[in-house]
C-alpha cells in the first residue's frame, strides 16, 4: 500500500503537469493559426492597360449585309476588377430578295461598364470574367422598295424614307474569357445578352439594323472575338 507521502508527490506532480500544459496549448494554438494565416495581396492597384478590337464585327462586314468595326480600353486594378469602354462604327447595306426592301445606315455607337476577373487566382494568364455593359447609339437610315401597284386604281405608289431619325439604349450582361498568348498578346471571347431599355424611332416603324445591337429587337444575343495588347 503506497504511503501518504508517495500519494502527494503522485498528485503533485499531476496539477503541476496540467498546469503546464494549460499554460503551452494556447501557445501552441497561436503558432499553428499564424501558420496557417492567408498572406494579403500586395499587387499593387494600377495593373496597366489593355486595347482590343473585334474580329466578330468585321467579318460580318465580309460577308453579311451587316456588322461593326469595334474596339475597346480595358483598364486593369488589381487582376480583379476591369472598367472598360467599347467604341464601334455599325454599318448596314442590305437588300431583301423576297420584299425587295433596301436598308441602309452606317453610325457610331458606345459601350460603358465593368467586367469582374472570376478566377479564385487572379494573377493566371487566364481570366474568366463576369460584367455588364451600358450602351447608347443616335443613327438615321435609309429605307426604300421598287414602286409598287395599287390593287384597284393601278396607280405607282412609291414607298421611300429618308434620314429616318432613331436612338437606342440598352443593357448587356457579359461573360468572357481570355488568356495570354505570347508576351502582350492576349485573345478571347465574349458571350452578350442585350435587352433593349429605351428607344426612339420614326412614324414608319423599328429600324430593320440598330449600330451596336444588331437586328432590332427587345431581347437577342450576341459575341465578339477579341485580339488584344496588354499595356
Amino acid at each position: 500500500m503506497d504511503s501518504p507521502k508517495a500519494i502527494s508527490s503522485f498528485i503533485s506532480r499531476a496539477l503541476l503537469t496540467n498546469l503546464l500544459l494549460l499554460i503551452l496549448l494556447p501557445a501552441v494554438a497561436q503558432k499553428r493559426k499564424k501558420v496557417i494565416a492567408v498572406v494579403p495581396d500586395t499587387i499593387p492597384m494600377w495593373r496597366g492597360v489593355q486595347v482590343s478590337g473585334d474580329v466578330v464585327g468585321l467579318i460580318q462586314l465580309a460577308v453579311g449585309s451587316y456588322g461593326q468595326y469595334e474596339g475597346a480600353v480595358k483598364v486593369n486594378l488589381k487582376d480583379k476588377y476591369f472598367p472598360v469602354i467599347e467604341l464601334g462604327l455599325g454599318k448596314a447595306d442590305a437588300n431583301d430578295a423576297v420584299t425587295q426592301l433596301t436598308y441602309k445606315t452606317s453610325a457610331p455607337y458606345g459601350r460603358i461598364g465593368m467586367d469582374f476577373n472570376l478566377m479564385k487566382n487572379k494573377h493566371d494568364v487566364y481570366r474568366l470574367y463576369g460584367g455588364f455593359r451600358y450602351a447608347y447609339t443616335k443613327f438615321n437610315y435609309d429605307v426604300s422598295s421598287p414602286d409598287l401597284t395599287d390593287p384597284i386604281w393601278g396607280d405607282k405608289i412609291k414607298f421611300e424614307a429618308n434620314d429616318v431619325a432613331c436612338n437606342y439604349h440598352w443593357l448587356e450582361a457579359v461573360f468572357a474569357i481570355d488568356a495570354k498568348i505570347w508576351g502582350p498578346v492576349r485573345m478571347g471571347w465574349s458571350v452578350r445578352y442585350k435587352r433593349r431599355i429605351t428607344h426612339t424611332h420614326g412614324d414608319i416603324g423599328d429600324a430593320w439594323y440598330v449600330p451596336g445591337y444588331g437586328k432590332a429587337g427587345n431581347t437577342r444575343l450576341g459575341g465578339t472575338f477579341n485580339i488584344s495588347i496588354e499595356i
